[in-house]
C-alpha cells in the first residue's frame, strides 16, 4: 500500500480469445448504432446515450493510450474512499488528478508525481460528444472546455457504487466513452441514491453524456459482463470507461 492511501497496480496483459466472446471490432460507423440499435436514446432528461458512436479505430488507438497513461509516475492504482476501504476500480487521471473526493494537479495518494496533461484528441473527442449529444449549436456544446479525464478500468468482479460527480464547479455535462465489456450502468436521482432505477447497458464504443438536470444524478456501475467485448481491442479483461469533465478549477 502506497504512504498516501491509494494502492499502484500495472495493466495486466490483454485479453486473448480463450473465454472471450468472438465479436469483431467492426460494425459501428459513428454514430447511427449498431444493427437494430437506436441511433439515440435519452434515459433521463439531458442524459444522452450515443451507441456505437466510436469507430473501431478510435478504440483501439484510445486502448493504446490508455497504457501509455496507465504507466507511472501518476500511473494507474486503486483509489482508497476516506473511510479507509479501497475501490474495486482501477484508476488513472489525466489533466486533473481526482482522488475522493477533491481534485489536485499531483498524484497525492501514490506518488505525489505530476499528473499527465489531458491528450489535445481526447478533449476534442469530448467536445465532438457533446455536440453530437445536444447538437453542435447548444450552448453546452459551444461552451464545453473539458480539462481533466478520469480513466477507470473494471477487471472482473469490479463495480462503482452510486455516486455524484460534485466536486467540480463547472455545471458542463460528463462525457463518458465506453471500451470493452459491456456494463450496467445505473442512475438513482438528482437528490437520492434509492430506486427507482434507470438502468441502461453500455457496450463497447457506446457514447453516454449526462447535464443539465441531469448533471448531478447519482449514477453508477452495479455489474459487467464478464467476456463480452469485441476481440481486438488489446485491452486487459474487462471494461474500460473514459470520462471527460470539465472542472471550472481553472
Amino acid at each position: 500500500m502506497s504512504r498516501h492511501g491509494g494502492v499502484p497496480t500495472v495493466v495486466p496483459l490483454p485479453a486473448g480469445s480463450p473465454g472471450q466472446l468472438a465479436l469483431p471490432l467492426a460494425g459501428r460507423d459513428g454514430g447511427t448504432g449498431p444493427a437494430g440499435a437506436p441511433a439515440r436514446a435519452e434515459p433521463l432528461r439531458g442524459a444522452v446515450h450515443l451507441p456505437g458512436w466510436l469507430d473501431p479505430a478510435t478504440q483501439r488507438h484510445l486502448a493504446e493510450q490508455f497504457r501509455l497513461w496507465a504507466r507511472p509516475p501518476a500511473g494507474l492504482r486503486h483509489p482508497r474512499v476516506p473511510t479507509g476501504q479501497v475501490m474495486s476500480v482501477q484508476s488513472v487521471c489525466l489533466g486533473w488528478h481526482w482522488r475522493p473526493y477533491a481534485y489536485s494537479r499531483t498524484a497525492d495518494d501514490t506518488d505525489g508525481a505530476p499528473v499527465k496533461p489531458l491528450p489535445a484528441d481526447l478533449a476534442e473527442l469530448a467536445r465532438a460528444a457533446v455536440a453530437a449529444a445536444y447538437r453542435s449549436d447548444s450552448p453546452a456544446a459551444c461552451s464545453y472546455a473539458p480539462d481533466a479525464a478520469i480513466v477507470n478500468l473494471y477487471a472482473p468482479g469490479a463495480r462503482l457504487g452510486l455516486h455524484q460527480d460534485g466536486e467540480e464547479p463547472s455545471a458542463a455535462p460528463v462525457v463518458t466513452f465506453s471500451l470493452g465489456d459491456t456494463c450496467r450502468f445505473r442512475f438513482a436521482g438528482v437528490d437520492r441514491r434509492t430506486g427507482p432505477f434507470t438502468d441502461i447497458d453500455l457496450a463497447s464504443g457506446d457514447l453516454l453524456v449526462f447535464g443539465g438536470p441531469s448533471r448531478l444524478v447519482f449514477h453508477g456501475v452495479p455489474k459487467v459482463y464478464d467476456a463480452t467485448g469485441p476481440i481486438g481491442l488489446g485491452l486487459p479483461p474487462g471494461r474500460l470507461s473514459i470520462t471527460v469533465r470539465e472542472t471550472g478549477l481553472g
